[in-house]
């Protein structure tokens, strides 16, 4: 919701009427939905955010983060902006892929190879992402990349066939269908659920980033962590459209002008920050392990199966994506 502080803003108007100076500036509040905890990589990029905002609009315009799932849950933060429940909120792109094929581009395995394939195929999925959020009432105002997906797991991992029968986090159409794909038992877990579902076993492996490996401990419950480097793929930063059209311009400039830097920054720390976590990973006794021959070649056809699947859904904005990427390759 959008609020205005009734005192200062009836005294501004009094002053108006007197003819007197006014002795303060409206004040706007916005509430900023995000499921990562404090800590996140992510999360500090948002508050930095917020905060170069409060400087460049003098505090005329107040963003509050809810860190953690505090306001919303993951599930849920996408709805909460479309509707105005939250004027902001951050959310995992590939979640969404049910909704629009188009969420889903930056989770097709093995498609982005590295971090500069990644941003080049972001900047070929930008203008369908923004034409897709346009439509759910919202505004794309930045996106940032997870450090690249890996395998971890309970058990040694040679080949697709030792995934079979594993209890498998997934998180998205893309992971659920792997699961099918290699055989393994689907279960569907928020990260905010994850360090609980593996203390009591409801899931033996996933396929996560490095960050989200050490921000949850998860050298704690799981022994290996292969680096498949299977994709890298996006949270987006929304700002309910209504909400965004109503500030002046000059604040919808400065939030743009945030945004961009938080883009920026985001991309950066997420190299810094899968480095980081690795080292965090092995420290905690977790095997960091390069994958075998099989294994990679096991993925890669899964691969070509999802992207074949995701094209034909996607249609003709599918196809128009991936021509745009592959040409800036």
């Amino acid at each position: 919701m959008k609020r205005r502080d009734f005192c200062t803003t009836g005294a501004a108007l009094a002053a108006a009427g007197l003819g007197l100076p006014t002795l303060a500036q409206a004040e706007t509040k916005w509430d900023f939905a995000t499921a990562y905890p404090a800590i996140n990589f992510h999360s500090k990029n948002n508050q930095q955010f917020v905060d170069d905002v409060a400087a460049a609009t003098k505090g005329a315009l107040k963003i509050q983060p809810h860190f953690g799932a505090s306001l919303f849950k993951m599930p849920e933060i996408k709805r909460a902006v479309q509707t105005g429940n939250a004027q902001m909120g951050e959310f995992f792109l590939v979640s969404f892929q049910n909704e629009s094929q188009i969420f889903g581009a930056d989770g097709l395995p093995f498609l982005a190879k590295d971090y500069d394939d990644a941003f080049k195929l972001y900047q070929a999925q930008k203008p369908f992402l923004e034409a897709a959020l346009d439509k759910a009432n919202q505004v794309l105002l930045y996106s940032v990349a997870w450090p690249p997906q890996n395998i971890y797991s309970t058990k040694p991992i040679n080949s697709a066939a030792d995934l079979k029968g594993l209890k498998w986090r997934v998180y998205s159409p893309t992971t659920a269908r792997i699961g099918e794909l290699v055989g393994a038992t689907p279960v569907t877990i928020q990260e905010a659920e994850l360090a609980q579902a593996l203390a009591t076993g409801v899931i033996e492996g996933l396929i996560t980033s490095s960050a989200t490996g050490a921000d949850n401990k998860l050298y704690e419950h799981l022994k290996y962590f292969y680096e498949v480097q299977a994709w890298i793929p996006k949270n987006a930063v929304t700002v309910n459209k209504k909400a965004f059209s109503a500030l002046p311009k000059a604040e919808q400039d400065a939030v743009r002008q945030a945004a961009a830097a938080a883009e920026k920054r985001g991309w950066e720390s997420s190299r810094e920050v899968n480095t980081r976590s690795i080292e965090t990973l092995k420290k905690g006794g977790m095997q960091v392990l390069a994958p075998s021959d099989q294994l990679k070649a096991d993925l890669v056809k899964v691969g070509e199966v999802v992207t074949k699947e995701w094209v034909e859904k996607a249609g003709a904005d599918g196809k128009a994506l991936l021509d745009a990427y592959n040409k800036s390759k």
